[in-house]
Formats: C-alpha cells, structure tokens, sequence
C-alpha cells in the first residue's frame, strides 16, 4: 500500500469524521456537562470502536451483517434504540432541570464518570452498522488481495488519528467556552437539544435498509 493511497483514505475519513453524526453531538454534550476528560473518554470509546468494526471487516464477519437480512436488521435496531435511549435520557435530564428550577434548587445536571463517558463513545459506534459499511466499502478500494491484514489495519489507525484530531478540537474548543455555558439554563437547553437529536438520529438508523 502506497503513501498515495493512505493519503485518499485519509481525505474519505475526514470527509466522513467532520459530516454531522451522533458522535459529534455527544461530544457537544458531554464536554459542557461532564468536563474535557470525559469528552476524551468519549473519543477513546469512539476509537475502540473502530478496531472492533475494523477487525470484524478484515475477517469477513462484516459481510455476513451485510449479506444477512436479519442480520443486519437486529444489528441496527440495537443500535437505533441505544441512540434514542441517550436521546431519552438526554431529555429526562431536561425535565428534571426544569423541576428543579421550579422548585429554586440547583439544576446542575451531574456529570458521568470517565468510565461511562467511554461506554457512550463506543456504544455509540459499535453499535453502529455504518462504521462496518463504511470499511467494507473502503478496503477493497485502498488494499489488493494479496496485502496483509497490517495495512488494514493502517487505515483503521489512520481513520482513529483523523477522528481523535477532529474531535479533540471539539472538546479544547468547548472546554475554552465550559464557564460560558456552565448554567442551569444553558445544560437544560444543551439536554432538550441533544435529545431529540439522538433520537432523530436513531430513529433514521431504524429505517435505514440494508444496502
């Protein structure tokens, strides 16, 4: 594999990293939330994630998900309803917000651990039948036949730095604005939002069809 070829890869995968999705969105809620090192626990879920989807696809255990209706339908439905229960919460949150208001007591939504920012992450993706789509459909294009699995792996790495980059810009950038936005107000509006964005989002991966 030639440097040319990493260099095409790396433009499809910043393409794909900087595109709107929930990944994006989780970070923007979790940073004013929760903190910058939960915002980089996100990051490192979303990259686990991405060996797991990598390897799966290197091996092949993709494309019985793609190849497989029901399959893929099981598959994308866990993930559908993991991106509408983080929008539900999200707006449970909001509400009990708006309760606390009324009641003259502290709304502060509390901020999740380290560990389960990193769950978030990687749920987020590995339960995500795109991310395997997306490999299966690059590999082919950036590997021959007769490479070895390292250099899929190289692209896998190469779509994780794209992706740590992009999105540790996001949490420094929000970071700098967390005492801005570090109200009651702000984090019940920030909940209302990301909610119903979740489940917009997991609702578009219930109807998406399988190729």
């Amino acid at each position: 594999m030639d440097i040319n070829n990493i260099l095409a890869f790396i433009a499809v995968a910043s393409l794909l990293v900087i595109s709107p999705g929930p990944n994006g969105f989780l970070i923007t809620k979790t940073v004013p939330l929760s903190g910058q090192k939960a915002g980089f626990a996100n990051i490192w879920g979303f990259v686990a994630a991405f060996y797991v989807h990598g390897t799966l696809s290197i091996f092949g255990i993709s494309v019985l998900l793609v190849q497989s209706a029901q399959a893929f339908f099981i598959f994308k439905m866990l993930g559908a309803t993991y991106l509408i229960w983080i929008g539900i919460k999200a707006l449970i949150s909001a509400v009990k917000g708006n309760v606390s208001s009324a009641l003259e007591s502290p709304g502060n939504t509390k901020p999740i651990t380290m560990k389960a920012a990193f769950a978030e992450g990687f749920l987020t993706n590995v339960l995500n039948p795109k991310v395997s789509m997306f490999y299966l459909a690059a590999f082919p294009h950036f590997i021959s036949v007769n490479e070895s699995a390292i250099n899929a792996y190289a692209l896998v790495t190469a779509h994780s730095i794209v992706n740590f980059v992009w999105f540790s810009l996001m949490v420094f950038m929000l970071s700098r604005i967390k005492n801005a936005t570090n109200n009651a107000s702000f984090k019940r509006w920030l909940n209302s939002v990301t909610g119903v964005v979740f489940i917009v989002f997991g609702s578009k991966l219930a109807l998406m069809k399988n190729g």
